[in-house]
């Protein structure tokens, strides 16, 4: 028996085995992801899948959109938007302060709530000692003149419109906007989230 297994391991075929394993793992993370992209629609830099927990899905999509969405709901039920790039496409940075605008009546319709949260790149909440990592419609906003609302998102409080201020992480950091029971205009795809912009100093 002790022959047979140093044949074995002398043979190649345990690193063979080892080799095949991995090249197929590889392989299976590449295809997820590809399909998780495809069932990922981005606008305003904001992307969104839309079609996660339907059970209408085949085997691969449901598997795909298991990996990149491990517990959510269905959209209908709550819609989860996530960006990590401004207006320019450039990565969020903590080293810079932005603006989310939205028009008069155009906070994200629902019957619920909506919140949203900044955490670091994995998607932890990261707690700043200065204010609040997550502002939602209980956050008592305060709208501009028009009935619009504008959210400044940086790391320090600002001097002004601390009411409307999301602290977000040092670093480099990433946005997600959840609205629950959400309304028609985001369900039907209406509904589009502004994209966010630097504020130049």
């Amino acid at each position: 028996m002790s022959g047979f297994l140093a044949w074995v391991a002398g043979s190649g075929v345990v690193q063979g085995l080892i080799m095949g394993l991995t090249f197929a793992f590889l392989t299976t993370v590449l295809i997820l992801n590809g399909v998780a992209k495809r069932e990922t629609k981005t606008v305003n830099g904001w992307s969104a899948v839309r079609n996660a927990g339907h059970p209408g899905n085949g085997l691969l999509v449901r598997a795909a959109l298991q990996k990149a969405l491990p517990v959510v709901n269905v959209f209908e039920e709550a819609a989860y938007w996530t960006a990590t790039t401004d207006s320019e496409g450039k990565r969020f940075s903590g080293e810079h302060a932005y603006r989310l605008h939205f028009a008069a009546d155009q906070l994200p319709p629902n019957n619920a709530f909506w919140s949203l949260t900044a955490t670091d790149t994995v998607g932890y909440m990261v707690n700043s000692p200065e204010g609040r990592p997550t502002v939602n419609n209980h956050s008592g906003l305060v709208p501009n003149a028009d009935g619009s609302v504008d959210l400044l998102l940086q790391p320090h409080q600002p001097s002004t419109a601390a009411p409307n201020w999301l602290a977000t992480p040092q670093g480099r950091f990433k946005l997600m906007l959840r609205a629950y029971l959400p309304g028609p205009a985001i369900i039907d795809g209406r509904y589009e989230v502004p994209p966010v912009v630097m504020v130049q100093p």
